[in-house]
């Protein structure tokens, strides 16, 4: 299916750029980027934008090649100037997959520091242009929703300056410490939703006071979320992880594009043209930093007075103009609703709850997980099955020992 290009360039991409995209998609199964594994065999780019990448599979049959293949898809796709990407598919052979295998095996062992974000979880950051589009509660309502269809869910509250995840949560209480191996890393407070879960990290959680004033400079910001990216718990299960980008496009979302290449960008904008201008930078942001936007969200789209009325009182068109401007889909539309700031201020995700807010952002959590950032398949994996090969063996042999009379009292 042909990809719609920015409008706003249309010169053809370096193929060096695009090999630098390529190392956000990482193969779930074994833990790096498809790059370093060797799976790129070619990367061609046409007169015409189109691009030809060729991968080489572990194996032809390889459960992953859907997902590997949509993520090759939309990180090419979202480049102006691309206008078609085609994969062409070959197989390793017998020494290069065990070439591959070493090198996952080796990178899991020299970079365990790199972030505690297991390979399977679809990490997803939010942002926007400027403050006040609503980004924080956007988070916390998709993370509410997500997690009510069964999903565990991380919310990193990476606006350390303004932190406002706890308090929307209903979360409080500082953060746990656990002991792995020969260092002690956080554990995120929790909030159980229906048959799923909602792991939260803030700073929130380490000051005395909600009140507090953070008076931090770039520097140890970025740091800061660096600890929360590294040193905290958040689990090998975990199906999302959502980060609450501080506004703008300053260092802490240059460190956190830096930590996660792997990560997929979602723009906050409100109907207001203003919004929508500077929210092109985080577009731009994300770009540069080889990240796919998948999508926007626009927020406070309108109201609608008991009477039935309904007022745009903050314009119209913003978050469509926004995602034709980016060339990436509009994933939902949440109208202005008094619901969505008192159940913020009481701890209660209006994402929870019934009418029109709900609603949108119950439907919004269902595109991001069929459409714009669906969750790995892992069930055929050949890692997963050798797994469970092993352990059932294991387990075989236990009980064959449990089986065997005890020499001692024959």
């Amino acid at each position: 299916m042909p990809v719609v290009p920015s409008a706003a360039d249309a010169t053809l991409p370096e193929q060096q750029d695009l090999l630098r995209l390529l190392r956000g998609v990482v193969d779930p199964e074994l833990g790096s980027d498809i790059v370093d594994l060797g799976m790129v065999r070619a990367v061609e780019v046409g007169p015409d934008g189109a691009v030809v990448v060729t991968i080489a599979l572990t194996t032809s049959g390889c459960p992953l090649r859907a997902q590997i293949q949509r993520d090759i898809r939309s990180r090419i796709g979202s480049v102006p100037g691309v206008t078609d990407v085609r994969l062409s598919w070959t197989e390793m052979t017998a020494a290069e997959r065990s070439s591959a295998m070493g090198k996952a095996r080796w990178n899991v062992a020299q970079r365990p520091e790199d972030t505690a974000v297991g390979p399977t979880t679809r990490v997803v950051m939010v942002a926007s242009g400027k403050g006040g589009v609503g980004k924080s509660s956007v988070t916390v309502n998709l993370a509410a929703a997500l997690a009510a269809r069964g999903m565990k869910v991380g919310v990193l509250d990476a606006d350390v300056w303004g932190f406002s995840v706890p308090r929307m949560l209903g979360l409080s209480g500082r953060l746990a410490g656990q002991q792995q191996g020969e260092r002690t890393v956080m554990v995120p407070n929790e909030r159980a939703v229906g048959d799923g879960v909602v792991r939260v990290v803030s700073m929130g959680f380490l000051v005395e006071d909600e009140e507090t004033a953070l008076m931090w400079r770039g520097l140890m910001l970025n740091r800061g979320v660096q600890h929360f990216l590294q040193d905290v718990a958040w689990g090998d299960d975990l199906d999302y992880l959502l980060i609450d980008m501080p506004p703008g496009t300053g260092d802490v979302a240059m460190g956190v594009a830096k930590l996660l290449p792997r990560a997929e960008v979602v723009i906050v904008t409100t109907p207001a043209v203003a919004a929508q201008k500077v929210a092109v930078r985080a577009v731009g942001m994300a770009r540069k930093s080889y990240l796919r936007v998948a999508g926007v969200i626009e927020n406070m789209s309108a109201f609608t007075c008991e009477h039935g009325e309904t007022y745009s009182l903050f314009g119209v068109g913003g978050g469509q103009t926004l995602a034709d401007d980016a060339g990436v889909p509009l994933l939902g539309q949440v109208p202005l609703e008094p619901s969505v700031s008192i159940g913020g201020d009481a701890g209660h995700p209006v994402a929870l709850g019934d009418g029109p807010a709900a609603e949108a952002f119950r439907a919004i959590a269902a595109r991001i997980v069929e459409e714009a950032v669906p969750p790995p398949e892992m069930a055929g994996c050949t890692a997963r099955m050798l797994d469970a090969a092993v352990a059932a063996l294991d387990a075989a042999d236990e009980a064959e020992q449990d089986r065997q009379p005890d020499p001692s009292t024959a």
